[in-house]
């Protein structure tokens, strides 16, 4: 048993608890938005939806030192982004070569979205991660580096290399 400072005493069920929920809470404002990036930079939904997954389940066992850090959502995106890139790595050792298929658009979606969303899915999957960390998060350059495992310099030198890329693709898709 714990005791507050008003001498109420407090279960540490309840403690738990109170946690728990505040994981609930964390989980229902990102996980979707965090599901989103990881789609738009894995360019594949199934894959997305596994990683979320794998990296929400993975903060709820950390809870309490990860809603310590200053984004936990881009904590998770980068655990999520790992682990899809150590599941592309077994895959691809179990694969033989030339068999990856490649992921169309969704369907119904507006062809101006389907054209960016090929322009960009066309990027390295490093200038891809900071586009999706910078502008679908809205991650600020430290915390997209924080996330991401790099510096804030080579965040703004691949953004710009990646902005640069998609303008001259989008022009020529026009």
């Amino acid at each position: 048993m714990r005791v507050t400072t008003g001498g109420v005493a407090e279960s540490e069920e309840a403690a738990e608890a109170a946690g728990e929920g505040d994981f609930e809470a964390f989980y229902r404002a990102n996980a979707d938005r965090v599901y989103r990036a990881l789609a738009v930079t894995l360019r594949r939904d199934d894959l997305a939806g596994e990683a979320m997954a794998e990296a929400m389940a993975r903060a709820y066992t950390r809870w309490p030192a990860v809603r310590e850090l200053d984004n936990p959502a881009g904590w998770v995106f980068r655990v999520g982004l790992n682990w899809a890139t150590s599941w592309w790595r077994k895959v691809r050792r179990e694969r033989a070569p030339g068999s990856d298929d490649d992921v169309a658009g969704p369907p119904g979606v507006a062809e101006d979205a389907v054209v960016a969303e090929q322009c960009l899915a066309r990027l390295p999957r490093p200038q891809r991660a900071v586009v999706v960390c910078r502008i679908l998060l809205d991650l600020s350059t430290a915390e997209t580096a924080a996330a991401l495992g790099i510096s804030e310099g080579t965040v703004k030198s691949r953004l710009s290399r990646a902005l640069a890329d998609l303008r001259r693709a989008l022009r020529v898709e026009e």
